[in-house]
């Protein structure tokens, strides 16, 4: 029996905290940063910087490595606002360092803004880097006076001062002064190699743009200014000799377009080698994606198709060889710029884009560029498929290596199962589906060249107290675990991995209690009999969209359907679209009750496709195993109902039911 450890603090309204300012911020710094050391908060700065030069009023950006521990940035563009907010009655220049939403990003909603294609569009950039800082110091050129302001763990430590200014009115420009506070990082030394290379990027995507970098302790100077643009730095960063003549070009819309903005598209450039590390490097709106995300994804198809039609038109395919988007891309070396007019990232940080409309908008440009160049070039053209019939032969001699090595214990699988054609386990997926009629709208909707479904009824075996001799008693357990192709281990064990089928099992069950149930239920049968998967990363929980939001079209910006994880992601949406001038009853909110109520297509585009859905990797975290298999057995055991009810009673208050 869990016992109380001592009297319970007073719970009433004065319990309740309302976090104000740039208090959030302190209080989870991981929510809104990279916290192993303080460079994210300065590409904040920076990306205000280079912000100025895309849209066309600046050319040039200087960051100094103070010796006093500082760093400082500066740009020559058209200087922060400095007068008072007309709404807010409050300078506008201390809006923008203590404000979260607060910025010139958020006013434009078709394009007419002051910032058309800009990377800090979270509005809380600058105000995160100041909640994060012992001091920061402002300086702004504009209209012929100097304005300056300081701040010292976000607060206003010295208030708007304002002066003429010595320089010549036309000599505008924003000066950032930076002290991050060590108490909220890592390490408390900004990478200076890793700055460097931002710098250098920064450069590169702004031909003719002038960087300075400078360490006064150490007394190094820097400059980079580009004119040859992305082939330029490619080239220099190649690892391996060309296999081909480099490809480079750009696709942006026009006034014509009735899909996107005018100025939304891309610029690439891209180098296939024969061996060595692969150089691939892409951006939105300037911002670093290393994660890549939907434009990586768009340039990826955009290549694939241009390849196959290629090779159709001039007879090079081989009998018996099917080339895939992989092969094409597999030893592709790139740079990647796009400009996307209102980008959605992954978190804060930016690291993945996210937005689903720019698949369609880099891979048409792509397709019709790199056709037009394989023309242009059939030799060039010619060797390139050579290699890439070769890359895809590899490919399925491993295959056949893996199918010729299982066949010798070949199992009888499930008939629920729908497989895929793929006997590779590094490229196929299963998706464990809650219920048929999901399962099939999921069989309509996946890619059957590699993703498999198995649909389950109800809800499965509570699995944590059941021995492994005990579980397939259970035919869907024992359908699972013929699907996969694994038998049940223990943590400690050793168990014969040549058989799995699958290298992602994705767990995909509705957005609701009932979905969030069965999830738990499998994710306890992996935990307890299945370790080893987790362990090496192939299992998954896909992450369906409880919402979808309708807007209608506005200015240059066609109509839009905007998928939500959550109520909280939907208050965003909602939040974002009120800033592009929406009304709510311009906006249609649909709440899905369930993966059977969406179209195979809904499905397709929200939860299977690798380039617009989302995949939550299920790993064992940073808790010890120990306090992992308590938390468990709280959770599941069926002796421990009264533990759980002590649980609920003093937790229960924090969490927001679904219910």
């Amino acid at each position: 029996m869990v016992k109380s450890a001592g009297k319970k603090e007073t719970y009433d309204v004065s319990s309740i905290r309302v976090l104000k300012g740039l208090e959030p911020v302190k209080q989870r710094p991981g929510m809104y940063t990279l916290t192993d050391n303080p460079l994210h908060i300065i590409q904040e700065v920076i990306d205000n910087a280079s912000d100025e030069v895309l849209a066309g009023y600046g050319s040039k950006i200087s960051v100094t490595l103070l010796s006093d521990g500082g760093i400082e940035v500066e740009d020559n563009g058209r200087g922060i606002p400095i007068g008072m907010h007309p709404e807010e009655h409050a300078p506008v220049l201390e809006l923008v360092f203590t404000r979260l939403h607060a910025g010139g990003k958020f006013a434009k909603s078709d394009g007419t803004g002051p910032y058309s294609f800009a990377g800090g569009l979270h509005g809380v950039g600058v105000s995160v880097t100041n909640a994060l800082s012992r001091r920061l110091e402002v300086t702004v050129w504009r209209d012929g006076e100097e304005a300056t302001m300081a701040f010292e763990a976000g607060f206003v430590a010295e208030p708007l001062q304002v002066r003429k200014s010595s320089r010549p009115k036309s000599k505008t420009g924003t000066r950032v002064r930076v002290y991050p506070d060590p108490q909220y990082f890592d390490s408390a030394e900004i990478p200076e190699a890793a700055l460097v290379r931002l710098l250098r990027s920064k450069a590169v995507l702004l031909p003719g743009c002038e960087v300075d970098y400078s360490n006064a302790a150490a007394g190094v100077e820097q400059h980079w200014k580009y004119e040859g643009g992305l082939k330029e730095y490619l080239l220099s960063e190649l690892k391996g000799d060309p296999l081909v003549e480099a490809f480079e070009a750009a696709g942006h819309a026009d006034e014509s377009s009735e899909d996107y903005a005018p100025g939304e598209g891309a610029d690439w450039v891209v180098v296939w080698t024969n061996d060595g590390p692969l150089t691939r490097e892409s951006y939105v709106n300037l911002i670093p994606t290393p994660q890549g995300g939907t434009h990586e994804s768009g340039l990826k198809d955009g290549l694939f198709q241009a390849v196959k039609a290629f090779m159709e038109v001039h007879g090079l395919q081989t009998k018996g060889v099917k080339v895939l988007a992989e092969d094409v891309f597999s030893r592709a070396n790139f740079v990647l710029s796009a400009k996307v007019l209102d980008p959605q990232f992954q978190g804060q940080t930016k690291e993945k884009l996210t937005s689903r409309d720019t698949v369609r908008l880099v891979s048409s440009f792509v397709r019709t560029q790199f056709e037009y160049w394989l023309n242009d070039h059939v030799e060039e053209g010619r060797k390139l498929a050579e290699h890439i019939v070769s890359q895809a032969q590899s490919r399925q001699r491993q295959a056949a290596r893996y199918e010729k090595k299982k066949s010798s214990n070949v199992a009888v699988l499930p008939g629920k199962l729908t497989d895929c054609e793929t006997n590779d386990p590094e490229r196929s997926e299963l998706f464990i589906v809650e219920g048929d009629s999901a399962g099939g709208s999921a069989k309509m909707g996946r890619d059957k060249e590699f993703q498999a479904v198995l649909p389950l009824r109800g809800k499965i075996l509570n699995t944590w107290e059941v021995g492994a001799d005990d579980l397939f008693r259970s035919d869907t357990i024992h359908d699972i675990a013929l699907a996969i192709g694994v038998d049940p281990h223990p943590k400690d064990g050793d168990p014969d991995l040549n058989g799995l089928r699958y290298g992602k099992i994705c767990i995909l069950s509705d957005a609701d209690v009932d979905g969030a149930h069965i999830q738990v239920l499998l994710l306890t049968l992996f935990f307890r009999h299945f370790p080893k998967l987790i362990e090496l990363g192939h299992v998954y929980v896909a992450m369906p969209p409880l919402f979808r939001v309708d807007a209608p079209k506005k200015g240059r910006r066609p109509e839009r359907k905007i998928y939500c994880l959550d109520e909280r992601e939907l208050r965003r949406t909602m939040e974002a679209l009120r800033k592009e001038g929406f009304a709510d009853e311009q906006l249609k909110i649909s709440r899905f009750k369930g993966l059977g109520e969406m179209k195979a297509e809904q499905l397709a585009e929200t939860t299977l496709n690798p380039d617009t859905r989302r995949l939550l990797p299920v790993s064992f975290g940073s808790e010890t195993e120990e306090a992992t298999r308590e938390i468990m057995n709280l959770l599941m055991c069926a002796k421990e109902s009264n533990g759980r009810r002590l649980w609920m009673e003093a937790y229960g208050d924090r969490v927001e039911a679904d219910v």
